[in-house]
């Protein structure tokens, strides 16, 4: 089970540097991690309809006539409503109750193995310009940073079984 720190230390080996043992550490490593670390999660968190970021809510109306999503929602999937409008963290439906699937906010210790190695790398691309400033190390993290976000979500895709299509006349009739 790894932690925030953890992924901001293997970040950090990639580059070269030391690995951090605090965000409050006396190192600007630290506070380039303390400062990029959540808004770099977040985004390759929302990138892709992660499994083990998925999560289901049953909304209701708030009194202005919206529903209000929740604070851990990065990014809503689907909706029961099929007419639907998102604007900040407010959804309008005509609906008194709305069901959605979204993707959430996960701690780094829910992290699955191929998603941590894709955090770390992650991390290390948007460490790379404040902490080393060179172009050829950020163009080499960011070639394997692609790499393992296609294997990544290559395995999330995969982690479910496919199901058989139950009676369909035309596969019915085919046969």
């Amino acid at each position: 089970m790894l932690t925030k720190i953890d992924i901001c230390s293997i970040a950090l080996l990639k580059l070269g540097e030391k690995p951090i043992q605090s965000f409050n550490d006396d190192s600007s490593a630290a506070q380039v991690a303390r400062t990029l670390f959540e808004t770099a999660i977040d985004s390759l968190l929302a990138s892709h309809p992660w499994k083990f970021a998925q999560k289901k809510f049953t909304l209701s109306k708030t009194s202005e006539g919206d529903f209000l999503l929740p604070v851990e929602v990065l990014r809503v999937l689907d909706c029961d409503c099929l007419l639907y409008q998102i604007s900040g963290n407010r959804l309008t439906a005509p609906a008194d109750k709305v069901s959605i699937s979204a993707i959430v906010r996960v701690g780094a210790e829910s992290y699955p193995p191929y998603f941590a190695n894709v955090a770390a790398l992650a991390l290390a691309r948007e460490f790379c310009m404040p902490l080393i400033g060179d172009q050829n190390l950020l163009r080499t993290i960011a070639a394997l940073f692609e790499s393992e976000l296609r294997a990544a979500k290559f395995i999330d895709s995969t982690m479910t079984a496919g199901s058989d299509i139950p009676d369909f006349s035309l596969i019915s009739t085919r046969y």
